[in-house]
């Protein structure tokens, strides 16, 4: 563990690298009247604070706004708009209450939306294993060609939650049994119970840290994981799932999938919104990776795009590259609106605003400031998003997906996005970090 002054002299060294992409961030006044918001803020911790997770090698540290790269220059008013959908889950929990009511009171163009942040906030830098820089990648809502029905275009099939899918609840102490008995209680649903008809071998299943429930299906007297990706595509799931739409190019439904939601468009024009529902619970694996290894593609090379590209040539790959990540997503038909796409928080994703991350490490609906690269121009991307998603590829304190909207447009900016990045998570004055 380096010292808490090293520490501090490393976080100045990396926001002044970063803010050198970009104009440099004067100082920021904190004093603020306070007339001109209602609710009184809670008690800052002090500045230069260390907060010790003592898990997983997390730590967090209090900083100034004055030390986040172009912070007066950011666009206020989005990020309160984004912050304002949080708050609609936030507002039940007691430490966001007050925050929650302040924002909601305020207009999303507010003059006041800066003095905000500055006032109800503490910024707390976040690194792990003593590394202060992590990884930030890009995702967005894609809209595929196909159909409602099936045709010699449109073949690819768009699944539902099968109904042969599993869900049991798994707790501590039952990950202790090498064995448990699972009951099935309703559509979809069991529980792990000694008067369970199925047996479980917990040694089956792709179990991490992070696991709470078994992902299955019965076969016999057994209950075992549910489908790979490479059984679903040769038709394991033919007449036992619904059936929402079919795409016209398994690839693009693949990157759906990994995406976690998006637009169907149909010939006539029409769109159908699609939702993550569930997930098989295989592991994710990369295929870039795999194409690197295999020598199909340089590893610079396996973006999106790339990935993309080299399958449209190669069609007689598609089903050995496709089938390597096990991993496969369910999804559910969302109301046809022009919001964004439903996250984790339960709320809905603003382009350019919102991101993913790690909820074991980053208190889900929290405002996030976000130091890194911009993947098209190359110089510094500094923005306060709020985590509103999840992915079962982001993981790790510092790891930051960040969402770029809908469309083609923020497919090519997001595809190309893999840089290094600084974090910053803003809890409301008085609440300390958390580690789950």
């Amino acid at each position: 563990m380096i010292s808490r002054q090293v520490w501090r002299w490393s976080a100045v060294l990396a926001t002044v690298a970063l803010a050198a992409c970009g104009s440099r961030a004067p100082s920021v006044p904190t004093t603020v009247s306070p007339v001109t918001l209602t609710e009184t803020p809670g008690q800052a911790m002090p500045l230069g604070y260390v907060h010790d997770a003592g898990k997983g090698g997390v730590r967090y540290q209090t900083a100034a706004y004055s030390s986040l790269p172009q912070w007066p220059q950011q666009v206020f008013g989005r990020s309160l708009a984004s912050f304002k959908q949080s708050c609609t889950r936030l507002q039940a929990q007691p430490a966001w209450q007050s925050v929650c009511r302040q924002a909601q009171a305020l207009p999303d163009n507010s003059p006041l939306a800066k003095t905000f942040f500055e006032r109800y906030f503490t910024p707390w830098q976040v690194s792990q294993n003593g590394q202060l820089a992590g990884t930030v990648t890009g995702y967005y809502e894609p809209a595929l060609s196909g159909d409602v029905r099936a045709d010699r275009r449109a073949k690819f099939p768009i699944y539902g939650v099968p109904n042969d899918f599993v869900v049991v609840p798994l707790s501590v102490d039952a990950r202790q049994n090498g064995t448990v008995r699972v009951r099935i209680t309703s559509a979809n649903q069991g529980v792990i119970a000694a008067d369970g008809a199925y047996t479980a071998r917990l040694a089956d299943f792709p179990l991490n840290a992070k696991t709470t429930a078994l992902k299955g299906r019965v076969s016999g007297s057994a209950f075992v994981p549910y489908h790979t990706r490479a059984e679903i595509n040769a038709g394991a799931l033919n007449g036992k799932a619904p059936i929402l739409g079919y795409a016209d190019d398994p690839v693009e439904l693949f990157f759906l999938q990994v995406q976690g939601s998006g637009r169907l468009r149909t010939p006539e024009g029409q769109y159908v919104r699609l939702g993550f529902a569930d997930k098989n619970d295989q592991p994710y694996v990369s295929i870039g990776r795999y194409m690197a290894n295999k020598g199909y593609l340089p590893l610079g090379q396996t973006s999106m795009q790339g990935i993309k590209g080299w399958l449209q040539q190669n069609p007689q790959k598609m089903a050995e590259v496709l089938g390597q990540n096990p991993s496969y997503v369910f999804f559910r038909q969302l109301p046809g609106n022009d919001s964004g796409p439903i996250g984790a928080l339960g709320v809905p994703l603003s382009g350019g605003y919102s991101a993913a991350i790690d909820r074991h490490y980053i208190t889900l609906g929290a405002p996030l400031f976000v130091a890194t690269t911009h993947p098209a121009s190359g110089h510094g991307l500094n923005r306060l998003l709020m985590a509103q998603d999840t992915g079962s590829a982001i993981n790790g304190a510092v790891r930051v997906d960040y969402f770029w909207g809908y469309g083609d447009e923020a497919g090519a900016v997001a595809g190309k996005m893999k840089h290094p990045g600084y974090v910053w998570q803003l809890l409301p004055n008085g609440m300390l970090p958390e580690v789950r």
